[in-house]
């Protein structure tokens, strides 16, 4: 996620959606995508849950300034209206009920101007990876660190299960989501009034197909 070329190419599809206007991030973080795109001369404002994490982006050059309200970004809300709304990396995931990712997409919908953009990144459920009868997919295998989901396909939740073996010694820990499909989101941008204008398999726009392993979704707010 960090890869130079993957985050000049998410600021470039950003600042075209963003165009003359605001742009708000929710789940700003440290400011991976808001402070390249901040420097393409898009005023960015943020939401953060963690304190810690908006003041090491505080401490960044050219984040010193920049709005971070601290909350949840389901509900919370930052003065003014937007032209692009963004939420990245599947941390749509991270609100682990389906009414506060319906909540979510109300919220984004009301930081929009007429015409503004609300862009979601986030990964297509793994459960063809799934066999009858099994909840795991794996993912991530070495010497030193292993990962894998947890997956209960009647609440949709999924569990993430780490573990890093450091000096002899290993540390499991868990983080817990709820998986969303694209259809679903796309319900959900309805009841918030949106509706989809694009939809691709990655920031290079490639087309979004079955076997398409996450989408970066966009949808727009009418014009009044």
């Amino acid at each position: 996620m960090f890869r130079p070329e993957l985050v000049e190419r998410t600021v470039d599809v950003l600042a075209s959606l963003a165009g003359e206007g605001r742009a708000v991030e929710f789940g700003i973080g440290t400011g991976r995508i808001a402070l390249p795109l901040a420097a393409r001369g898009v005023p960015v404002a943020g939401i953060e849950l963690s304190r810690a994490m908006a003041g090491r982006l505080r401490a960044k050059p050219g984040g010193e300034d920049m709005a971070v309200s601290i909350g949840d970004f389901a509900d919370t809300r930052v003065p003014g209206t937007f032209s692009l709304a963004y939420l990245l990396f599947n941390t749509v995931m991270n609100l682990t009920t389906q009414e506060a990712q319906v909540a979510c997409f109300r919220n984004a919908a009301d930081h929009l101007s007429p015409g503004g953009c609300f862009v979601v990144e986030v990964m297509v459920p793994e459960l063809r990876k799934i066999p009858a009868g099994q909840t795991v997919v794996h993912f991530a295998f070495g010497p030193r660190h292993w990962a894998w989901s947890d997956y209960d396909v009647a609440t949709q939740a999924q569990v993430c299960h780490y573990v890093d073996v450091a000096d002899g010694r290993g540390e499991h820990r868990t983080t817990p989501f709820r998986y969303v499909w694209p259809a679903e989101l796309d319900l959900m941008a309805q009841l918030a009034g949106l509706r989809l204008r694009s939809r691709w398999q990655d920031w290079d726009g490639r087309p979004f197909t079955s076997d398409s392993a996450k989408h970066v979704s966009v949808w727009e707010k009418p014009a009044a």
